[in-house]
Parts: structure tokens; sequence; C-alpha cells
């Protein structure tokens, strides 16, 4: 677990800063502070790995406090004011978020600082399978996803997005394509492109080398025509 913290004067931004690292499964949230004094007191006595930081607060900036540190935490800034990005870099920041910004960017500039924080770690086993469902860590909980409840499973770098039948919202977790497929039953899972893994059960439509799911287009990669065709041509009458 990364050791967190989070500054911002306003308590609806440090909420919802709170919220996201409470999420994210490598985080550990060791303090809150809406004011750059208190958190400076704070890393004096307890080193922390990461830090996500507002910019504009009164007395003193964000950037004015990372230049009093010494061996400070890893560094996100998060701001309003698309202005700050270019200094935030040159003070040697992981990432950059503008408010305001999703879970999604929020994971990946979290993921961004793991990469820096510890280079050498394997990607942690996320997913367990058992029988006919596998389970899939995601926000707060663990949740059970049945195979036959998983339409397609999209994959973006560093997490997935697992789409189902029964839900209007994707599944989100960390992980990556290639676990998932090494997981999933080959005779109902086929990896159509780079970034997609389709339920072969529930394919209703194809059209113009794209699987149809209501109004998402999965698009067949040309290294997985082949392999495809073959399951179609199997299954033609």
């Amino acid at each position: 677990m990364i050791r967190t913290i989070a500054i911002d004067d306003e308590p609806l931004a440090l909420q919802l800063l709170a919220d996201y690292i409470r999420r994210t499964p490598f985080l550990s949230l060791s303090g809150l502070f809406d004011n750059p004094f208190t958190a400076m007191e704070f890393l004096r006595n307890e080193p922390a790995e990461l830090m996500f930081l507002d910019i504009q607060m009164p007395d003193l900036s964000g950037i004015e406090m990372v230049r009093t540190l010494q061996d400070g935490p890893k560094l996100v800034f998060v701001t309003a004011y698309e202005k700050y990005a270019l200094e935030g870099f040159r003070l040697d920041a992981v990432d950059y978020l503008l408010k305001p910004y999703s879970y999604e960017e929020f994971l990946q500039a979290a993921l961004k600082a793991r990469r820096l924080i510890d280079p050498g770690r394997k990607p942690a086993e996320n997913l367990d399978t058992n029988a006919d469902f596998l389970f899939l860590k995601s926000e707060y909980k663990i949740k059970r996803v049945r195979f036959d409840d998983i339409l397609y499973i999209e994959g973006l770098k560093d997490y997935i997005k697992v789409w189902l039948a029964s839900e209007s919202k994707p599944v989100l977790s960390i992980g990556s394509l290639k676990t998932v497929d090494s997981r999933l039953p080959a005779s109902k899972f086929m990896r159509v492109h780079r970034s997609f893994i389709v339920n072969l059960d529930k394919i209703e439509t194809v059209e113009r080398s794209r699987i149809v799911f209501g109004k998402e287009y999965i698009p067949i990669g040309d290294q997985y025509k082949e392999q495809f065709q073959a399951f179609m041509d199997k299954n033609f009458l």
C-alpha cells in the first residue's frame, strides 16, 4: 500500500480526494489537510509516499509548499487552473489533475505514481475465478461477476472495464486484459481486438467487421479476424 495524503482548502474537493483514495486498492489514506502548514508539520513526523496537492490556497500555495519540502512525497497537483501545469511539471510532479476530474483520471495519475514509487513491483493479481464466475476488486468492494452476465471487456492500459448485460455502467477494476483473458473459458470468450474481449454467447449482430452491442461497436482487429471468422463459419447456417 502506498501511504498517501491530500491537501485542499475546499472541503468538497478534499472529500472527493479522500473518496477516490479510499476506492483505490493500492493507496492508503494517511492524512487529509485543509491547509499546507498542518500538512508540512505532519510530514516532518509521518513520511508519506504520495501527495495530492491543490495549487490555489490562501497564505501558501501548493507550488510554494513543494519548494519548501526536502525529499517530499511523489506529487500530483490538483487545480482548477490549467495555467499552472507547466510550473507543476517543472517541480517534477507525477501528474496534473484539472478540476473537475473523474475517478478514471485520478486512477491514471495514481497508477503513474505507483510505477515511479515501486518500479520493480509486479502487477497484483486482482482476479479470482471459480466455476462460472470471477471476482473483481472494484471501488470499495469485491464484486462477483457471472460469465453469462458479461457482454464484453475493455482494456485501458492498467485497468479494465467489464460491461454487463444486467447493469448500465461498467465494473471498473485494476488489471490487464491479458490477465483477464487467461482466467476466462476459451469456449465462451474470445479476444477480438487488442483492447476488447467479447462473450461469444452474447453476439447478436456483426456488421462490417464490427460486433454490435446495442449502440456500441466493437472492432475486430486484423490479427484476430481469422480466428473470429473460424468461429463464425463453424456456427454459420
